[in-house]
Parts: C-alpha cells; sequence; structure tokens
C-alpha cells in the first residue's frame, strides 16, 4: 500500500514553508547531560511561530489549496496548538478559519486562537465528537477542513522538521540516536520519521506519550489501531488523542521504534529544567520527550538523544507547577 505522505511531498512543503517558518536549532545543555546519562539534543519547536510545530503543517496545507477554496474558507479542530497554527495560516492568506477546540482546553490556547482573528466553538469531548461537528460544518458553509494530523499535507509540513533535525545531526555528528518525539496523533512523529529515513537512516524516532494514554506506543506493540478507553484527563493534553491515525499508523509501524510513556511528574520537571537550563518554556506535552530523555535513560540506546520540545502554550498557572516540582 503506498503511504499518503511522501518525502518528496515534505521536500516540497520545505519550499512552501522557507521564509515563512522559523528554522529552529538543535540545543544542548550539559546539565541535562548530566541528568540523562548521554549527550541530549533539544529540538525548540516550542520557538515556532504560534508556539508550536503545528505551524508548519497548517501553513502547507493552506498554502497548496487554490486561492477559490482558500477564499471559501478553512476549519479544523483542536485542543489548541493545531487551531493556533491554523488561524495564523488563514490569517496570512487572507482566508477565514473556523476552529473546533474542546471546552477544556487551556483558556490560553483558546484566547490566542480568538486573538489571531479565527472564528472558535467550544464542544465537550467527553460527549461530542469533534470529527462529526467539524464534517457537519463543512458541509453547510463551503469550508475546507484542515485535519490535525491524519491529512498527507499537514503530516508533509511537520515531516520538514525532520529534515532539519537531519541536517543539523550530521553537523554536529551526531550518527546513532533515538530521535523522541512527542505524539498525538502521529503527524510530527510520523513527518520526522519520513524524513530522517531519507536524509537520517542511523536515526531511530520513537514517540513518547503520558502514562495512560499511550495509544500509539500500544498500536506499535500490537500491530493495528488501539484506541485510549480516556480522552481526557491528563495535563499533557497537547498530545492526547483517541487512537493513531489511518495515516499516521502505517508510517509509525514501519518506520518507528518503540514507543514510550512518562507521567505527569516527570513532564513538569522537564518543563522546569527546560526553562532552568535552555531558557525554554514548554507545556507538559512538549516537554514529553524531553521527560523520557531524561527519566526513561534505561530505555534508550546510544550515547546522545535527540529530543522535540513540541510547543510552549502553557497557562502560567500551569508553568508555576512545573519550576515548583523541583523544590
Amino acid at each position: 500500500m503506498k503511504e499518503a505522505c511522501t518525502i518528496d511531498m515534505i521536500r516540497d512543503a520545505a519550499e512552501r514553508l522557507s521564509g515563512h517558518a522559523r528554522r529552529t536549532p538543535l540545543l544542548s545543555s550539559p546539565f541535562l547531560d548530566e541528568i540523562a546519562g548521554r549527550r541530549v539534543f533539544v529540538k525548540p519547536e516550542c520557538l515556532q511561530h504560534t508556539g508550536s510545530f503545528k505551524f508548519r503543517g497548517a501553513f502547507n496545507a493552506l498554502a497548496a489549496l487554490d486561492s477559490d477554496t482558500r477564499t471559501r474558507g478553512v476549519i479544523a479542530f483542536s485542543s489548541g496548538n493545531h487551531a493556533q497554527g491554523v488561524a495564523l495560516a488563514a490569517k496570512m492568506h487572507g482566508a477565514d478559519a473556523v476552529i473546533i477546540m474542546p471546552a477544556d482546553a487551556p483558556q490560553l490556547k483558546i484566547d490566542n486562537t480568538r486573538a489571531l482573528g479565527a472564528e472558535v466553538i467550544l464542544y465537550d469531548r467527553a460527549s461530542e465528537d469533534r470529527d462529526a461537528i467539524g464534517a457537519k460544518l463543512s458541509n453547510e458553509r463551503g469550508l475546507t477542513l484542515i485535519k490535525p494530523f491524519d491529512e498527507p499535507l499537514v503530516i508533509a509540513g511537520q515531516g520538514t522538521t525532520g529534515l532539519e533535525i537531519a541536517e543539523d545531526a550530521a553537523a554536529l555528528g551526531v550518527k546513532d540516536a533515538d530521535v523522541l518525539v512527542c505524539c498525538g496523533g502521529g503527524g510530527l512523529t510520523s513527518g520526522i520519521a519520513l524524513a530522517c529515513e531519507a536524509d537520517a537512516p542511523t536515526l531511530r524516532v520513537r514517540p513518547v506519550e503520558p502514562e495512560g494514554f499511550d495509544d500509539v506506543a500500544r498500536s506499535l506493540r500490537s500491530g493495528g489501531i488501539e484506541r485510549n478507553t480516556a480522552t481526557s484527563g491528563n495535563i499533557c493534553d497537547a498530545i492526547i488523542t483517541p487512537q493513531p491515525g489511518d495515516l499516521t499508523f502505517p508510517i509509525l509501524h514501519r518506520l518507528c521504534g518503540p514507543g514510550l510513556a512518562i507521567c505527569e511528574d516527570e513532564a513538569l520537571q522537564a518543563m522546569a529544567h527546560a526553562f532552568l537550563r535552555l531558557k525554554l518554556v514548554a507545556e507538559p506535552g512538549g516537554a514529553a520527550a524531553l521527560a523520557a530523555a531524561l527519566f526513561r535513560k534505561d530505555d534508550i540506546q546510544g550515547d546522545a538523544v535527540i529530543v522535540t520540545i513540541s510547543g510552549g502554550n502553557v497557562d502560567p498557572t500551569m508553568f508555576g507547577r512545573a519550576l515548583a516540582s523541583l523544590t
């Protein structure tokens, strides 16, 4: 079966994003290396536009639409980071955006999405189906749905992160290493995996999820898509999805190493370490990969590890909890 996203699509996305997305570096700290017991290289997508890697996929998807389709507007559903990415990408293209967000999403993300000019519609993720809501509104208003991860153009945009990781890892002389990726539906993880397969085949991509919401890790073990029994109830809200995507999972299954899971306290501590040692602000889900590098070191191979900080959109109260976690 032909995969929905290809390396050529990722390279095309890189051309569309050139001059629009920020090229984030690989950062390091001897203090993090000491905790992890190996060299740690951090890809800070918290510094990306809208504070998350999601801008990459959103911009690529919007840029690929024909002008008539863009003019009719787009719709997306997200707990916040994809929402903001689509809202900004739509604004940059002069298009209207409708964003469906869970009512329990962090207020900062809801406010920021509205501030970027999008119409926000809230729903109860415990009792309502966001896919059904999105399909209904798309049909009623003639909007184009930009899915958060199970969309080839979105996967391709996220995959540009992997092109940068491969290039920078080679420049640093990092050849054999695990690449730990904060993983929800698998758009970022599968995109990075495809990019590394092409440009850095000795790097092994591995998804990182919250304990109790490790549907991707379980799916990789079983060989089939596994579903989470709950869809909320963890501070790592940005990377909680019901199950891996139909398009992302075949890529994950073919290319990824075993998944890792971290607890809430570890996510909070990783947030604090990112701030204290690299001066980076990470949200809980965005710090999951760093948490795995720091606290699951026996499950990681090699003398170096590369991690994504996938987002930094955190409420002040939660950030305060993180800083207090080390005291």
